[in-house]
């Protein structure tokens, strides 16, 4: 069974066998264009699905579309095009994808029920607050115990998905401590809600636990994303989901460490940027499959920095290019069993956390084995291929150069 690293425990755990899981996961966002850093962890997604569903477990993913506060058109525009860098990638598409500003009676129960509970206060002009004093695990998850820590829960400035920016400056009443975090803000205009506290719009947290509970329920088997979400906005939500279940949500956080594309500044990896692409658009102007970029990704631990540069990408592409020409010319041969022993250490290092370097390293090592039969190489790279999603199988048919 596929074992991971759990964020919150710091430590490799098995993900419990089960005939169905739930994995929630937020999408690229919708007030920009989604870049190659937001395509890395709907990639660790991609491989949790697709080794848990090798092990018979049927998935429910939602992908959660925080919209609020952004214009229909435009955000419809960007949604559209992440759909498409993820079917460009061979991303699964979820079987739920729902969109906040489609929720908002939701979120407005949610943060009703919060208050109702004292996990959260209503504040002069229409402001509710998350009271971070009444969830003792806070801090657990990005590694900071102490609520009242200062630096680490920099919540004077909330980080807002919405404005594009790394927070707005919080120009409401004073909240009870530092830690405290906007669950509602008033607001006027097209986009702001109707709510017991007055026209106003959800803090930049709360929509997605609402979208979570809506959706799947309060128990979630596994929740994805990228290092950088891990706070404020993971930590937020989990509090939130918590408080409001009464109980652990989610059972298993995993998190994709950070990218740092040509012209970025160094992200909190550490991550050195160099000479490559932002978007995966520019990767096919530039005349590389884009499933290039995918197999850059498996190159590299889902959990190490990687600064994605041409070099990079040309080195990937030529060996995609290699890979399916291999599997084109050993389809002409007779059909003959897996190797079985390479195929088992392949999937091993896959349930081994996503070990994606180690099972393409067994792959190179089964094309270079001469002892190998070809019927039996093809067979086993296409049967991994459903895990890798590389299009191995691409240039059957085709005409040799």
């Amino acid at each position: 069974m596929l074992r991971i690293y759990d964020t919150l425990t710091g430590q490799v755990e098995e993900i419990a066998p089960a005939r169905g899981l739930r994995m929630y996961a937020c999408a690229p966002p919708v007030h920009r264009r989604a870049d190659l850093g937001d395509l890395r962890p709907a990639l660790l997604s991609d491989l949790i699905r697709r080794v848990l569903e090798r092990h018979r477990v049927r998935m429910v993913v939602c992908l959660g579309v925080d919209d609020v506060g952004c214009p229909a058109e435009s955000a419809r525009a960007y949604e559209e095009a992440s759909a498409r860098d993820a079917a460009a990638l061979n991303l699964r598409s979820p079987e739920l994808s729902p969109r906040a500003a489609e929720h908002a009676a939701e979120v407005v129960e949610l943060v009703a029920a919060l208050v109702e509970r004292g996990h959260a206060y209503a504040a002069d002009g229409g402001w509710v607050f998350f009271d971070s004093a009444g969830s003792p695990s806070y801090g657990e998850l990005s590694g900071e115990k102490d609520p009242d820590g200062g630096d680490a829960f920099p919540h004077d400035g909330e980080r807002s998905p919405h404005d594009g920016g790394d927070g707005f400056p919080h120009d409401g009443p004073e909240r009870r401590r530092p830690a405290d975090w906007v669950l509602w803000r008033p607001a006027d205009g097209e986009a702001a809600w109707d709510s017991p506290w007055g026209r106003g719009v959800p803090g930049p947290h709360v929509a997605c636990s609402a979208m979570s509970s809506r959706r799947l329920g309060d128990r979630v088997d596994i929740q994805t994303g990228g290092t950088e979400l891990i706070f404020p906005h993971h930590e937020a939500m989990r509090a939130q989901s918590d408080a409001a279940a009464g109980h652990e949500v989610v059972r298993r956080w995993a998190h994709s460490a950070g990218l740092a594309p040509g012209g970025s500044a160094p992200g909190p990896d550490g991550v050195t940027p160099g000479d490559g692409p932002r978007e995966l658009a520019e990767v096919a102007e530039a005349g590389l499959d884009p499933l290039a970029v995918r197999l850059a990704f498996l190159r590299h631990h889902y959990r190490g920095p990687l600064d994605l540069t041409w070099d990079v990408l040309r080195a990937a592409d030529g060996t995609l290019r290699r890979l399916r020409a291999r599997v084109a010319e050993w389809s002409e041969s007779p059909s003959a069993p897996m190797a079985a022993s390479y195929v088992r250490r392949a999937e091993s290092a896959l349930d081994d956390d996503l070990d994606t370097p180690a099972a393409l390293r067994v792959l190179e090592e089964l094309e270079r084995d001469d002892a190998v039969p070809p019927g039996a190489k093809f067979e086993s790279f296409l049967h991994l291929d459903h895990v890798l999603a590389l299009d191995l199988p691409a240039d059957i048919g085709k005409p040799r150069p």
